[in-house]
């Protein structure tokens, strides 16, 4: 079982003016893979406050995995992938490479996201983008590699070469 955190940048759903259908899509999706999310938030997008939201959740929730939806674009407002560069100690770049691929069979618009992935201690962050669709799509793309990368980043796995 996979500890998972989901994390939602919107100031409108903050405010309680937009129902947060990403996170619903999320919470359905990772349980194909074992996780079971244990702290969901949604707040404003505040660079300040993402940053401190992603420590908490990482540093005393103990998480396995942070997925966060939302502000990946070119919006003012628009900070999560400066706010997980700022709290991560490693990148891993193949993940939102292999998001922005897939997606780029389906629109254009792909290539426009800002999304990043890394390593805080021993959690994984991913951005995903803010439509419950995109975010449906890349979870499609990324999930089947997923928990390998947990097991080997938690230490239930030592392996990571197949035969």
């Amino acid at each position: 079982m996979w500890r998972v955190g989901i994390l939602t940048a919107s100031d409108k759903g903050s405010r309680g003016e937009r129902e947060d259908k990403s996170a619903q899509v999320i919470r359905d999706m990772v349980a194909d893979i074992g996780g079971e999310v244990v702290d969901y938030r949604i707040i404003p997008d505040d660079l300040d406050v993402l940053k401190e939201t992603l420590i908490t959740m990482v540093d005393r929730g103990k998480l396995d995995l942070v997925l966060t939806t939302g502000g990946t674009g070119f919006s003012p407002r628009d900070n999560t992938p400066e706010a997980t560069r700022a709290v991560i100690e490693r990148e891993v770049p193949g993940i939102p490479e292999a998001m922005r691929y897939e997606s780029l069979k389906k629109t254009p618009r792909a290539m426009l996201s800002r999304a990043v992935a890394g390593i805080r201690h021993q959690t994984l962050i991913i951005n995903l983008p803010g439509s419950a669709k995109a975010v449906r799509e890349c979870l499609e793309v990324i999930l089947p590699a997923l928990s390998h990368g947990l097991e080997i980043l938690t230490g239930r796995s030592g392996e990571c070469g197949a035969d």
